[in-house]
């Protein structure tokens, strides 16, 4: 039976230079008991299709044809006193950012309790009871629910978020980017909870993502979205097994697998279409490698297919067996494919870490400050020891809060060491110090994570990457030749159309890359990459790794690429070190490190890594409970609480980062009872939850 159905729905934003199309006809329908996913790069129209049947779009929005009906009442002609009777009761949103969405100044508790006594007639005492068993329901501590929201983690926010959308109970869940920037780890918990309370209480799911494995693994029919029109739907196991749109092959082949290192992930070229105007043609021929006259003369229609429940909108769908072989070739997109990296045991040291800690002090009570005790430290980089080479890249991977952010701006002097040591380019920070923090600050340089905050918005990109070369100097005369060089070799061609932009007025993909250039154009030897891609669509995301990978071996820097996603690390790194609670865990060749995990922490990240075949089963070890608190560690391994291995000697001594983990060498990892052959490929250990992630389930 249908619960939703949107049929031909067209949505519009007024701008200073027109109308922007930005959903173009898209339908279709969710039937009772049914996941249903809509997946697309950003500006696909996927989150603005949702807004508009919540009736959630800003004041310039516009809502231009169409109709959203669920249970048969149509939304989008309901006053919005009838809509909020619908929403919560019987529809519930689940937002993308669980920091921004929450209020700051009332409790997480008081929240829900206002959504529950909004929409039913329920005493106070009863409202905190339902709030105690909510966040019971969602993996959250009970005695928690009269905290504020800074007091939570980011994935422990996003969980009070589903604890809210499921108050009520509803029939269907909308869930927009519930997991975008999350670790993999807790990704794969906020995923494992949405679908067992979403079984509990029979509800329908519709996920909005660009992330290709969460709908393989949650979800039972899906639509590609593409420059606001509908690129193929149907059944998961069609589209994703047997796409026929080039879109999808190209958006599924971007996907980077940890299992597939010897497969270099589709790029695609180019940038979403202008949408300024109603397609007339094939909204993605631009990009496509298949594209032909008749894809520019006319807009494809969404045609049914000989599979059941299967449509594609292409113009070519009678070839789609042979686009698909030729789809998994870089070099069909226009990309050469990835080189071997040389930079293994050829290259001269670039930096050495020895011992590094970086610890914080916390507040005290004042009673504390007067009787002169010791504030508590949070240990946020503990003894952590590597080298990395020239044309090296370096993975740092680990869960939020492992201290990976903190390394690398300690090593990139951007904070100052609590002990240890860094000897970058044969000469010790300490050195540079002394009166050479200028030539430093040449030669290292930091990519940070959300190019929007670190990006100057009053300045146009071509002051933001000339601005490098005039503090130091460099280039004289032609400072705007180099920057535009500069630019062009990030992937901003033609340059000189973004010259004059400022940073609002580019896309995700486009800021990152003018932060990229503004420290590329000093030539740096090392580079510091602080979650560079964790906000980018896969097929953006493709395209930096591809770029910092030729920027490794064809500049000799060494590059130190801090990520939380392990399947983005394994592509593009030579080794990988893994970090957990301030210490690097485990440290080795990435092949080795991805192939044979000898730390139990490090075989649940690449468990939690999504598969995007759905035709697949992926065992999922979920680890119990949550990091202990950085300022109280336990004693001994800090995994040991959560590890299903753990003994008491493991609790009692801290153990080494040992090379006996690996009779080859290579490989190092921090326990006493390393990760074999047979842990990995038998059941889940004990003490740990598995889950079957199989589509058919």
């Amino acid at each position: 039976m249908s619960l939703l159905e949107v049929e031909d729905l067209t949505v519009t934003y007024g701008s200073d230079d027109g109308r922007v199309h930005a959903v173009n006809g898209v339908s279709f329908e969710i039937r009772e008991g049914v996941n249903y996913g809509l997946a697309g790069e950003s500006g696909s129209g996927k989150s603005t299709a949702a807004e508009a049947l919540l009736g959630l779009l800003p004041n310039n929005g516009r809502v231009d044809g169409g109709s959203v009906t669920f249970k048969g009442q149509d939304l989008l002609s309901m006053s919005d006193e009838e809509r909020r009777d619908v929403l919560w009761e019987e529809i519930a949103y689940i937002p993308q950012s669980a920091m921004d969405s929450l209020d700051p100044v009332m409790t997480c508790g008081a929240q829900i309790r206002q959504a529950i006594q909004k929409h039913r007639n329920v005493s106070e005492a009863n409202a905190r009871d339902r709030v105690r068993e909510l966040f019971e329901m969602v993996g959250l501590d009970p005695d928690r629910t009269e905290q504020y929201p800074h007091e939570f983690s980011g994935g422990m926010r996003q969980r009070v978020t589903i604890a809210m959308a499921l108050a009520l109970e509803p029939d269907l869940i909308v869930a927009d980017e519930p997991t975008t920037g999350l670790d993999v780890v807790v990704q794969d918990k906020i995923v494992d909870t949405i679908l067992e309370i979403q079984e509990r209480i029979d509800s329908s799911l519709l996920l909005i993502t660009h992330e290709i494995g969460v709908i393989a693994e949650t979800c039972d029919d899906l639509s590609i979205l593409y420059g606001g029109t509908v690129m193929e739907q149907g059944s998961v196991d069609n589209v994703l097994v047997n796409p026929t749109n080039p879109y999808t092959m190209g958006l599924k082949n971007s996907f980077p697998e940890v299992e597939r290192l010897s497969e270099d992930p589709v790029a695609i070229p180019g940038s979403p279409p202008s949408l300024d105007a109603p397609p007339t043609e094939c909204v993605f021929a631009d990009r496509c490698p298949f594209e032909t006259e008749e894809c520019t003369d006319s807009e494809p229609p969404l045609v049914d297919l000989p599979n059941r429940n299967h449509r594609s909108a292409c113009h070519h769908v009678d070839r789609a067996a042979r686009m698909r072989r030729e789809a998994t070739d870089p070099e069909t997109w226009g990309v050469d494919p990835a080189e071997e990296s040389v930079a293994d045991g050829r290259s001269e040291e670039i930096l050495r870490v020895d011992d590094l800690e970086k610890w914080y002090s916390t507040s005290q009570s004042l009673f504390d400050q007067l009787r002169g005790a010791e504030a508590p430290q949070v240990k946020a980089v503990d003894g952590v020891s590597f080298s990395l080479h020239r044309s090296e890249i370096l993975g740092v991977a680990g869960e939020s809060g492992c201290g990976k952010s903190t390394l690398g701006e300690t090593v990139a002097m951007l904070e100052e060491p609590t002990g240890g040591d860094v000897e970058f380019d044969g000469k010790s920070v300490e050195e540079y110090q002394r009166g050479g923090m200028k030539e430093f600050r040449r030669k290292a340089q930091i990519i940070f994570q959300d190019p929007f905050d670190s990006l100057n918005p009053r300045q146009t990109v071509r002051q933001l990457v000339t601005e490098p070369l005039k503090i130091h100097n460099l280039a004289e005369g032609r400072q705007t030749e180099k920057a535009t060089e500069t630019l062009e070799r990030v992937g901003l061609t033609p340059a000189e159309e973004f010259l004059d932009d400022y940073p609002h007025e580019l896309s995700g993909g486009q800021r990152q890359r003018v932060a990229i250039a503004r420290a590329l154009v000093l030539d740096p030897d090392f580079l510091v990459c602080d979650e560079p891609a964790s906000m980018l669509d896969v097929s953006l995301k493709v395209n930096l790794l591809n770029l910092l990978r030729d920027l490794a071996d064809e500049d000799d820097i060494g590059i130190v690429y801090i990520s939380h996603d392990l399947a983005s690390l394994s592509q593009v790194s030579d080794r990988l070190a893994v970090m957990y609670l301030g210490r690097i865990i485990e440290l080795g060749d990435t092949e080795r490190v991805v192939s044979g995990p000898k730390h139990p922490y490090t075989e649940a990240l690449l468990s939690a890594a999504p598969e995007k075949d759905p035709s697949q089963d992926r065992e999922r070890v979920l680890l119990d409970g949550e990091p202990p608190d950085p300022v109280d560690l336990p004693e001994g391994c800090t995994f040991a609480p959560r590890c299903p291995k753990a003994t008491e000697e493991c609790r009692a001594a801290e153990p080494p980062l040992s090379e006996a983990a690996d009779a080859d060498g290579d490989h190092a990892a921090a326990c006493y009872f390393p990760v074999d052959e047979e842990d990995r490929t038998g059941d889940a250990p004990a003490g740990a939850s598995a889950s079957n992630t199989s589509a058919d389930d």
